[in-house]
């Protein structure tokens, strides 16, 4: 069964309350929130009071991605949050080791996201110690993109490195994942989709999270 995580930055920002209630009502098995700080990626999203407000009324595990600078500042609020996944980017962090043993020090799992241009080769030496490898399929700062579609060529490569650990590390991608796109993912060692538009802008939300699940 493949994991959903539907991305809040797709949701209407004026019925968060709606729409959060049908994630909760939903197959969904996390919510994937974008923080962004329009320094390290050309747009800004939300930061911690949207989260807390989040946090209170959302029954999913929060999969909380930090596309900002000096992601490591923000640990312990990350994790005040309650947020089960906290994912840093690789470019982002200049002792990448260090955060990822800080993240578990507070008690959250430890994702390390790759921007489409890194190569699944640069965690070699700490694939051992992370929960989960987030691709992006899509240059990140603006939902609704085209999905890039070497991404299956890199989340193949990225499998075969995870299977000679003896660890379970799971692979998530963002950005385009939708119909067509989301298949092939699976196909090739995907464990947890996120998906924005493809799931708030359907017409029926749950049904869509059913079928992505179903994979």
């Amino acid at each position: 069964m493949t994991l959903v995580s539907p991305s809040l930055l797709a949701a209407d920002f004026l019925h968060l309350d709606r729409d959060i209630a049908m994630i909760n009502e939903s197959e969904a098995d996390w919510l994937h929130l974008d923080v962004m700080d329009g320094v390290f990626v050309p747009n800004i999203s939300f930061g911690f009071p949207v989260i807390n407000a989040v946090a209170k009324v959302c029954r999913k595990p929060l999969d909380v991605h930090l596309m900002i600078v000096h992601p490591e500042r923000y640990i312990k609020q990350v994790a005040d949050t309650g947020a089960m996944m906290m994912n840093v980017h690789y470019e982002a962090c200049t002792h990448i080791n260090r955060t990822i043993h800080e993240i578990h020090e507070a008690g959250m799992r430890a994702g390390v996201t790759l921007n489409p241009g890194t190569p699944v080769s640069m965690l070699e030496d700490v694939i051992g110690d992370i929960d989960m490898v987030l691709l992006m399929s899509v240059n990140p700062g603006f939902g609704g993109q085209a999905f890039i579609e070497n991404t299956i060529d890199k989340v193949k490569r990225l499998r075969k490195m995870i299977d000679q650990t003896e660890r379970k590390v799971l692979i998530e991608v963002d950005g385009g994942v939708q119909q067509d796109t989301a298949p092939r993912l699976v196909e090739a060692g995907v464990d947890v989709l996120v998906s924005g538009s493809y799931v708030f802008k359907a017409a029926d939300p749950k049904q869509v999270i059913a079928n992505l699940r179903r994979l």
